[in-house]
């Protein structure tokens, strides 16, 4: 597997090139697996492919205090990350993992590999709902999925040492909740796994085997896409009614799914 530990400048390239790398998997012709991993330099919200920003995001004061919001290419909930928030992507074959096309496995395929990576360092690490990891019964990494015809791209957040009350002060209670959550608020359900960034980024590249250097990484299709999408304001802010209508008619037979926050 490839790897590629890179953050970009911006928030906005930065999304965008988890999209390009999973364009550039589907156009080789081959399996091309890779897993990327970085770090946002300023607190930012993004907010998932479905998302009704107005009920997630308290997107006054967001707007207030230069927070921006932005929209990624999967599915679930808002989420806040920024400095302390490890993101990682895997663009994985369904050539070489056929049983990934069930989206249920997919969840449980990845989360699992990173919880088994994980647990010789935090034992209590266990995967919970649809995809979530946690640590007792508090979650510390949301995910989702984008799939394509060929590969699909899993990605989500590592807490480690996130001020936690950022949550809390720019989402607001979401509305689909996992069952185990019990209602709890943001500042009760999410925590930081206290291990230093090193480990988890090692911990990633020992459970994906990620050991050759990607090389030229997808400058122009990430700046292509940052153009077209994650630059724009139409696609950032959404129309309510057309984003909704992806989540039963994605182009180009893609589905995206998850529940990131």
């Amino acid at each position: 597997m490839y790897y590629l530990d890179l953050t970009l400048t911006e928030a906005a390239e930065n999304l965008a090139l988890d999209e390009a790398l999973l364009d550039e998997a589907e156009s080789s012709g081959r399996p091309r697996e890779t897993l990327r991993l970085w770090e946002p330099a300023r607190p930012l919200v993004v907010v998932g492919r479905s998302s009704r920003i107005c009920s997630e995001v308290h997107v006054d004061l967001c707007t207030e205090q230069g927070v921006p919001v932005l929209r990624r290419s999967s599915g679930g909930a808002a989420i806040v990350a920024g400095p302390g928030c490890l993101m990682y992507a895997v663009v994985l074959s369904y050539r070489l993992r056929p049983e990934l096309r069930a989206v249920d496995r997919a969840h449980r395929c990845v989360l699992d590999t990173i919880a088994a990576a994980l647990r010789p360092l935090a034992a209590e690490v266990a995967c919970r709902g649809i995809s979530d990891l946690v640590v007792g019964n508090l979650k510390f990494s949301g995910n989702s999925v984008r799939c394509k015809q060929n590969h699909l791209l899993y990605h989500g957040t590592l807490l480690y040492n996130f001020p936690l009350e950022l949550i809390e002060r720019y989402l607001a209670m979401p509305e689909r909740q996992p069952d185990y959550r019990k209602g709890r608020g943001h500042r009760t359900f999410v925590a930081n796994l206290p291990l230093p960034v090193h480990s988890l980024r090692a911990a990633l590249v020992s459970a994906w085997n990620a050991r050759e250097p990607y090389g030229v990484w997808p400058r122009d299709r990430m700046l292509q896409l940052v153009a077209e999408r994650y630059g724009q304001r139409a696609w950032n802010e959404g129309n309510e009614r057309a984003v909704d209508s992806r989540q039963s008619a994605v182009p180009n037979g893609e589905t995206e799914r998850g529940r990131m926050a």
